[in-house]
């Protein structure tokens, strides 16, 4: 019966009871991965990880912060930095400041990145994470600038850095001041490391382009989602550069572990203790700032 219904009531509308009530668009999300009809509300008890197949979610900035961080601890860093427009770069249908507001508006954020102080089981640490929303969560300038500074604030605080990365790559709106970031971002994390202070990188849905090309990959662990996308350009791009056939799946964090480029595939529901135990194992002979 529960599976009729589904079928044949689709989320966006759905008529209950004698008075004909409206259920919200929101109550009910298709899975991208089996189709399936997911309740909201178990969806997000289950941490947006559908309960058929395991398909993982896109999770939002705020939903990973909270997921990753101890309840309360997160101050944001740099928040009032914004995207310029140093190209004036204008497309075919509207100019890229009008992209950023509607970005704006769309995610409630300044930019795609975002960097903070926070702790994880009580560890102090570094936090920066990217949200999809905002641009395909593309990288600029400012995405850049702010990664940087999260950087120096660990160098300053002893701290270690933990990543969450979810992009397209860099942001073709600014030209080759995004594609700078690329080596901009590399040589602080290079910085981190030459203090021995520990960077993890979690890789989710999808990493791909420039990101994945630096800092993402520039790490002590590199973690990843299940299912997650990561590569740097689409199979599209590489079957027609290298005219060969690509195996299936190559791309995802599963094919990524099995060839040596990510050191773990972990579930979400298991992230935070595998995490914050990574977090004690590497920062146990670094003077932790409390």
């Amino acid at each position: 019966m529960k599976d009729w219904f589904r079928r044949h009531h689709p989320p966006s509308f759905q008529a209950v009871g004698e008075n004909n009530r409206e259920i919200p668009d929101d109550l009910w999300t298709k899975c991208p991965g089996c189709g399936e009809l997911l309740y909201q509300r178990e969806l997000e008890v289950n941490d947006w990880v559908c309960t058929r197949c395991a398909h993982h979610f896109r999770l939002r900035a705020p939903q990973r912060l909270a997921q990753l961080t101890d309840d309360g601890s997160f101050e944001e860093h740099e928040a009032y930095l914004r995207p310029a427009d140093p190209l004036q770069f204008v497309s075919a249908t509207e100019s890229y400041r009008e992209k950023l507001e509607q970005a704006r508006k769309k995610s409630k954020l300044s930019e795609a990145m975002v960097v903070g102080t926070a702790r994880l089981n009580g560890c102090p640490l570094v936090i920066a994470v990217t949200d999809f929303r905002f641009m395909g969560g593309s990288m600029g300038a400012v995405y850049g600038e702010k990664l940087v500074r999260a950087v120096d604030l660990a160098r300053e605080r002893r701290l270690p850095v933990l990543t969450v990365s979810a992009s397209g790559g860099a942001r073709m709106h600014e030209g080759m001041f995004s594609l700078m970031q690329m080596a901009k971002t590399t040589a602080a994390f290079a910085q981190l490391g030459r203090e021995r202070l520990p960077h993890i990188s979690l890789l989710s849905d999808p990493c791909t382009g420039g990101v994945t090309a630096s800092y993402a990959t520039n790490a002590d662990v590199i973690v990843a989602e299940p299912g997650a996308l990561i590569g740097f350009a689409g199979p599209r791009v590489i079957e027609q550069t290298t005219r060969q056939k690509l195996p299936q799946g190559f791309q995802t964090a599963e094919f990524c572990l099995q060839h040596g480029m990510v050191d773990m595939v972990t579930p979400r529901r298991e992230l935070r203790p595998v995490i914050g135990n990574l977090m004690q194992l590497l920062c146990g002979s670094v003077p932790v700032a409390s």
